[in-house]
């Protein structure tokens, strides 16, 4: 009995965790908010602007997710959809100046991700989580990924970024460029086995997918993968992925977020 005592103390000190395969729980207070396209619906703010990401940080997120393209001429910027709306810009077809142009809601123009990345830099405590937009082909995706390392590693930012992607092939390619960095996968379509087999590092899923396959969750957890899901906006839909254990949650309303995970 003492000889069993001392043992659990012992892990205890060493900072033992349960080794994967071991079904793990995560409690409410390790639930960590991710505030999607940055705070953008803070006041003058705007999606994937620099101004959402200092928001994000000010309220103290555990990380600002932003979305990223390869312009026509291979610089790299930050916005979400493909065509910025009331325009014919296409992220990907068009030069830099070209989308530079663009004033966003808040009157900041699109950044670059140099811009994003500079920024990033001088605010230390929120994680970046960093999504490759699915591009034309998979030559393009390549071209993509490259350039996305190299300006990690320019700015020193690799260790502090977690990257996402709906595009299986980019993941597999930052996984090879990038191994000790966290990279999931947001299509749906494959089970916790799957993205394991793969290298990655968890799942991050609408949860109109988590609903209809709840199960994954735990699968997840037994195999060492995290939990994320998104975009969950609602009072009523954030608690139920709080009692559901997840290990992330992507919103909108970070601050409505946080103050339910206080309670």
């Amino acid at each position: 009995m003492l000889n069993r005592l001392f043992l659990a103390s012992a892990l205890l000190l060493a900072g033992y965790i349960p080794a994967a395969g071991q079904n793990q729980e995560t409690s409410p207070s390790q639930i960590k908010v991710i505030a999607h396209r940055g705070y953008w619906t803070a006041p003058e703010s705007a999606q994937n602007s620099l101004a959402s990401f200092a928001k994000a940080d000010a309220i103290g997120v555990y990380g600002s997710e932003f979305d990223v393209w390869m312009t026509s001429d291979d610089d790299l910027v930050v916005n979400h959809d493909r065509i910025y709306a009331g325009t014919n810009i296409d992220m990907e077809k068009s030069l830099r100046e070209e989308i530079a142009s663009i004033v966003l809601a808040n009157g900041e123009k699109i950044p670059t991700l140099d811009q994003y990345f500079e920024q990033a830099a001088r605010m230390p405590g929120t994680r970046l989580i960093l999504e490759m937009k699915v591009h034309y082909t998979p030559e393009r995706e390549v071209e993509a990924v490259k350039k996305i390392v190299e300006k990690l590693r320019h700015h020193g930012l690799v260790e502090r970024t977690d990257i996402i992607s709906f595009s299986l092939h980019a993941c597999q390619r930052f996984h090879e460029e990038l191994p000790d960095t966290r990279i999931y996968y947001l299509a749906g379509n494959l089970s916790p086995q799957q993205l394991k087999d793969y290298g990655l590092a968890g799942l991050d899923y609408y949860m109109g997918v988590l609903r209809d396959h709840p199960q994954w969750i735990e699968q997840a957890h037994a195999l060492g993968l995290e939990v994320n899901v998104w975009t969950v906006n609602s009072e009523q839909d954030m608690q139920e992925f709080i009692d559901r254990g997840v290990d992330y949650i992507t919103t909108d309303y970070p601050e409505r977020l946080q103050a339910l995970l206080k309670k």
